[in-house]
């Protein structure tokens, strides 16, 4: 059941990012059932998803709608994203043990049959567990709660930004140089090569927005 709302959130995700489901658009559970053919279970599952995300929002008495994320609310998070990551591969950089690095290479490894394959889906999976991984590794719980709660907001503009032209292979290379810095225990290279990895600004965000159709 897990795997299914979890497939309907993806395409459901989809079609928001890529403007089928424009903002302020009505999302009804039933209308919705019926179109996959399955159960209201599955499909409020994946609402709940969304909206924790924030792609979606729920008006007391009115139902559930399409919400509208502007530029600057998307700059502003993706800015506290970059911040938290960067501290989290800092921490990682002076406190991972040895397994905990080992485990963190293997999962940059596993990034790599999606780079050789370009297919952005797989590689964000992979993308999400590597970056997990070091958040798990700078030992700091109440960092990783905070982190964690963000990603699932952010998840689905991160998974859109890596089908623009030649940047899962630009991403792939920047986890290089995170775990490098991680492995040498270089706390400083860490968090500057993460913040720069999470940070989009400039044409990375306009390319972002311009994927996105975001409306102000």
């Amino acid at each position: 059941m897990e795997k299914r709302a979890d497939g309907l959130r993806d395409i459901l995700e989809e079609e928001i990012l890529m403007g089928v489901l424009r903002p302020g658009d009505r999302l009804e559970e039933p209308a919705l059932a019926e179109r996959f053919g399955v159960s209201r279970t599955p499909i409020r599952e994946a609402l709940l998803h969304l909206a924790a995300s924030g792609l979606i929002e729920n008006r007391s008495r009115r139902g559930t709608f399409v919400a509208r994320v502007g530029p600057r609310r998307l700059m502003e998070m993706f800015d506290v994203m970059a911040a938290l990551e960067a501290l989290a591969a800092s921490q990682a950089a002076r406190r991972a043990t040895a397994p905990e690095i080992a485990a963190i290479r293997a999962l940059h490894e596993d990034c790599a049959a999606s780079v050789d394959a370009d297919e952005p889906d797989p590689y964000y999976y992979a993308n999400e567990r590597f970056h997990a991984a070091i958040r798990q590794a700078s030992g700091n719980g109440f960092l990783i709660e905070e982190a964690d709660k963000l990603q699932k907001r952010l998840r689905p503009y991160r998974r859109t930004q890596l089908r623009a032209q030649n940047r899962i292979r630009a991403s792939f290379a920047e986890h290089e140089s995170i775990l490098t810095a991680i492995e040498a225990g270089d706390a400083a290279a860490a968090s500057a090569t993460m913040h720069s990895h999470v940070a989009v600004q400039g044409e990375r965000f306009t390319d972002l927005l311009a994927s996105l159709e975001v409306v102000d």
